[in-house]
């Protein structure tokens, strides 16, 4: 049987109660308020790491975790929080709260493979419960998750959607986005907003002129870059 701390979404339903006989499920406070001490099999990781306390923490738990894997664009590329790189932490703090003294905070929100080694990345915001449980599967089978490493473009393609950039001018992400939600945004007329980060294949410096071209100035692209997985895409230009 094996032995995992959780953060599981429960709105796998049917599917998480075919994987119930054979896994142990230690460390779920969303389920149930039992805590089992590790060694564990598998770890789920979620959430940036913000604090000096959330380091410590993700340190501890990758000493007691055989396999580390992280799931959602908090902890896989720092979140929406992740905003605060780009400004003066210190300015915020102050605006927001009342007694800024009190709050513990780094000054810059980072994925947890900044902190430690991670073994499986797995993308979104929020995370494909069909690519969760693929994970927890391939775990179980002793093989590698089939997980896609194409870009949202190829999902448009594979379920029809006509390209909202070519037919209207609708700045999109798709070209330089992971895979993995569906191509829901595109099939509604809408352009990516690189909800599960950079593809294995992105180019930005080559897709950043096309955005201007469909009408965003430098500003525009900015905002549109500078969402789930800020940091992530900074990194790619």
């Amino acid at each position: 049987m094996r032995r995992l701390p959780a953060h599981l979404t429960l709105d796998c339903e049917d599917e998480l109660l075919g994987l119930a006989g054979q896994l142990e499920i230690t460390h779920f406070l969303e389920a149930s308020s039992a805590i089992r001490p590790g060694p564990y099999d598998v770890a789920l990781v979620e959430g940036s790491v913000t604090t000096s306390a959330d380091a410590e923490r993700v340190r501890r738990i990758r000493a007691e975790s055989r396999r580390l894997i992280t799931i959602g664009a908090c902890a896989t590329a720092g979140g929406i929080q992740a905003l605060r790189n780009f400004t003066d932490v210190e300015e915020f703090r102050r605006v927001v709260y009342a007694r800024p003294d009190y709050i513990d905070t780094l000054a810059t929100s980072t994925p947890v493979s900044a902190h430690v080694t991670v073994d499986f990345a797995l993308r979104g915001c929020p995370v494909d419960r069909g690519q969760l449980l693929e994970v927890l599967t391939a775990h179980l089978a002793g093989r590698k998750p089939d997980i896609p490493n194409h870009s949202v473009c190829f999902a448009c393609k594979r379920r029809g959607t006509v390209c909202v950039t070519v037919a209207h001018g609708t700045p999109c992400l798709g070209p330089v986005t992971h895979a993995g939600c569906g191509a829901i945004c595109p099939a509604y007329g809408r352009g990516c907003y690189g909800c599960f980060g950079p593809s294995g294949s992105a180019n930005l410096p080559a897709l950043i002129p096309l955005l201007r071209r469909d009408g965003l100035d430098r500003p525009g692209v900015e905002r549109l870059l500078r969402t789930f997985n800020a940091p992530a895409f900074e990194e790619e230009l």
